[in-house]
């Protein structure tokens, strides 16, 4: 539903020559159309779009990408663009936004939406320790830094629970097991731990 409305909003102005709903077939697809851009949802099933650009730029390291994504999380917006990617907006972006992002990644430019621009500028400043923060966020599975996040926003475990679709005490297995990986020992810290972060 979400890329039928992408579509709707582009395709007036963009030649749209594909679309996948998973990683392994976008892998594919880009491959085989070799588009001037790829417009790269950050959580695709099945690896994600960080495994995507990997992949892609093995046999065409040229490939130009721009990451969509609902997440504005610091590090899903640097883990893309130390990948490859050329930009990165979020899925509140307006379509005549998107077309001209679109045309300006595939002008060769790089495309940020603002608050995330600043992102990378302290990533690249040493504000923010990437290498922590990537370390500390491979030992979470996908599901588990999903359920980090909203518990650092604030979300009861039951608004996590209802958020994600998932029941109640699954959500606390889940928040037990982030508390161990990161060796923190209640929410307060957690919360500190993902703010500090900027993943939140």
């Amino acid at each position: 539903m979400f890329r039928s409305g992408v579509k709707a909003e582009i395709g007036q102005s963009v030649q749209v020559v594909g679309e996948a709903p998973d990683a392994e077939t976008a892998i594919k697809v880009v491959l085989a159309t070799r588009p001037d851009v790829v417009l790269l949802d950050v959580h695709l099933p099945g690896g994600g779009g960080i495994e995507v650009l990997k992949k892609v730029h093995e046999q065409n390291p040229d490939q130009r990408f721009l990451a969509l994504s609902v997440s504005d999380a610091a590090e899903d917006v640097i883990g893309v663009i130390r990948a490859g990617a050329r930009g990165y907006v979020t899925k509140s972006i307006s379509g005549p936004e998107l077309i001209a992002a679109i045309k300006r990644v595939a002008d060769g430019d790089a495309v940020f939406s603002p608050r995330l621009a600043g992102f990378v500028l302290d990533a690249f400043s040493g504000a923010i320790d990437i290498a922590s923060v990537d370390e500390d966020l491979d030992r979470l599975s996908a599901r588990e830094r999903e359920v980090l996040r909203l518990i650092a926003r604030g979300y009861a475990y039951k608004e996590v629970a209802k958020e994600l679709f998932i029941s109640i005490k699954t959500v606390e297995t889940h928040v037990s097991s982030v508390l161990r990986k990161l060796q923190l020992s209640n929410r307060h810290q957690l919360t500190r731990w993902a703010t500090d972060r900027r993943l939140v």
